[in-house]
């Protein structure tokens, strides 16, 4: 059945392996869990390669490769940035949160071509944070 031939039933199940993938750990030796088949019922599972774990599989998702996310740019935890004394600072741009021109800046830990070369600015007076990616919206 290809995905633009599905029936209702099938969407449903689509949506429902949609949930988030994380690997699964054994409860016995605490090793990662592998996906198997059971052979007698036709199931999915997952097993330990150690011991003889095994536990039914939620979802028949084992594996997603996502082509195109939607990437946002965060700066991650900026909120004690302003006062680290090893990042750079410019007066060449003006917080819109309370007109202070002292910010402290550096640069977007995330390398991908819809990003490109992204810097954070955070306020030394506010804490406010802004990116220059937020010029080009």
């Amino acid at each position: 059945m290809t995905s633009y031939d599905m029936d209702s039933e099938a969407v449903g199940q689509q949506d429902k392996d949609k949930v988030k993938i994380s690997f699964r750990f054994c409860r016995e030796c605490s090793n990662m869990l592998y996906p198997a088949e059971d052979k007698i019922s036709h199931e999915l599972m997952f097993s330990c390669r150690m011991c003889a774990y095994s536990e039914k599989a939620e979802t028949t998702c084992v594996f997603r490769n996502a082509l195109r996310d939607e990437i946002a740019e965060t700066p991650g935890n900026y909120k004690e940035v302003a006062e680290d004394p090893t990042l750079p600072h410019t007066e060449d741009e003006q917080c819109a949160q309370c007109g202070e021109r002292d910010a402290v800046f550096f640069q977007s830990q995330q390398r991908t071509r819809e990003t490109g070369m992204a810097l954070f600015f955070v306020c030394v007076n506010c804490n406010h944070c802004w990116s220059t990616l937020d010029r080009i919206k």
